[in-house]
């Protein structure tokens, strides 16, 4: 009887401790949005390196974005500019439809002419309905065309939920009438991840983009009585300003705010700190425009994942992968070629933790490799599959794979000796099969 009552005290241990384990995944597993108190609609934290989610919250959900938008203007108008189309110089002639935009503006009146960057500083630091259009129709030659490069941008990109009716984010009904799309329908969304993939795509093909996001403030006109003043407030260089300082965050230097009636108060923001980026989107904050909500809430996100996560390597650049470290090579003085990893595999994880990565597959980029190959030159890929710690979901990241040593072809002579000895060692192996 006492070994019986011993035995259901072992089995309720373990039942206790397996419990205690799944629930300990499951709070590992979801970040709840109690657990960061965020008063918004929805929100995303991404590491801007490799878009790896540290926190999520309804962030699939298309809501209007108000200027967010102007992140698509934004990134096509670098674009322009980078292919030849545009350049910094150029000048502007304002057009009908911009001079008749709401909102955000810096009053442009037809016939007025700008250059194309101060138009740009105008979008990206005032949020300038007027001027955003005036590029967007520069661009494409007019804004519903501009709109249709958009959501074509968005499809390319891998954006799920956006779609752009406007290069500025205004409901239909505040674009002037006269210019309201009449072959794209609907109004202007985009969920919080969507936002994210947008901004990761403009850092890192455009990181000269930072250098007008992080603009304080300009003068647009001489005659101007004030001069444009950045809507992120957020920018670390306000520490120091008296309006600012309480919402100015470490490493803060873009990117873009936004606000209507039906989206609420909008926030795509980025922070580096001590070699790690992060962007944080948070839709639909509640409140006044002027209260600087989005940006406590904003602050939320980027101290959870300063605080609670590090950057750490599971591969490093120029390893080889065990049990592959070579590959097989046709025609070449040697049969095989040894192999290394192109690149590192590196990802945020909670302090203290790193999930130890497991080779699924390698695969030779040709099979076999034919001779000759030169030290560097890309002969295959590994993948590795980890469980992600931040989120408890599996992952797969695929490197390329490298030669580290060159493999010269083989002379005629080599090869004859090697085809005769292949084949007298296969005939050997036949007869010997044959006992």
């Amino acid at each position: 009887m006492r070994r019986f009552t011993a035995l259901i005290l072992v089995f309720s241990v373990v039942f206790l401790a397996l419990g205690a384990g799944s629930a300990n995944a499951a709070a590992a597993a979801t970040t709840t949005n109690a657990a960061l108190d965020l008063n918004v609609k929805s929100a995303i934290l991404v590491d801007a390196d490799n878009g790896q989610i540290l926190y999520e919250n309804n962030a699939d959900t298309a809501l209007p974005p108000a200027s967010m938008t102007k992140m698509m203007t934004e990134y096509l108008v670098f674009k322009a500019i980078k292919d030849g189309k545009l350049s910094w110089d150029q000048e502007i002639t304002v057009q009908e439809n911009a001079a008749k935009q709401i909102g955000s503006r810096v009053f442009l009146a037809e016939g007025e002419k700008y250059t194309v960057e101060n138009l740009y500083k105008a979008m990206a630091v005032g949020s300038a309905n007027d001027a955003t259009v005036q590029l967007a129709e520069t661009v494409a030659g007019s804004e519903e065309a501009f709109a249709k490069l958009m959501n074509e941008t968005a499809k390319e990109f891998g954006m799920k939920t956006a779609h752009f009716i406007n290069s500025t984010g205004l409901d239909r009904r505040d674009m002037p009438e006269k210019y309201q799309p009449t072959s794209i329908e609907g109004e202007t969304v985009m969920s919080a991840r969507d936002s994210a993939i947008l901004a990761e795509r403009i850092l890192k093909d455009y990181p000269d983009f930072l250098n007008y996001s992080k603009i304080q403030s300009f003068q647009f006109r001489e005659r101007d009585d004030a001069p444009v003043v950045n809507w992120d407030w957020m920018l670390e260089s306000n520490k120091n300003v008296t309006n600012f300082k309480k919402f100015a965050y470490p490493g803060v230097d873009g990117l873009k705010t936004g606000h209507t009636t039906n989206a609420g108060n909008c926030f795509t923001g980025t922070s580096l700190q001590n070699g790690t980026r992060l962007i944080a989107v948070v839709m639909g904050v509640p409140g006044d425009m002027n209260d600087g909500g989005r940006f406590l809430e904003t602050a939320k996100l980027f101290d959870y994942g300063f605080h609670n996560f590090e950057k750490k390597t599971l591969v490093e650049a120029k390893a080889t992968v065990p049990e592959n470290e070579t590959l097989k090579v046709k025609k070449g003085v040697h049969k095989s070629v040894p192999v290394v990893t192109a690149s590192d595999l590196t990802i945020m994880v909670p302090k203290g933790q790193a999930p130890t990565p497991t080779v699924k597959e390698v695969r030779p980029a040709a099979s076999p490799l034919v001779a000759p190959i030169k030290q560097g030159d890309t002969v295959g890929t590994v993948t590795y599959t980890y469980k992600d710690p931040a989120t408890q979901q599996d992952k797969a990241v695929t490197l390329n794979l490298v030669a580290s040593e060159e493999v010269k072809k083989a002379g005629w002579f080599k090869l004859l000796m090697r085809g005769i000895g292949d084949f007298f060692a296969g005939l050997f192996k036949g007869i010997v099969n044959l006992f």
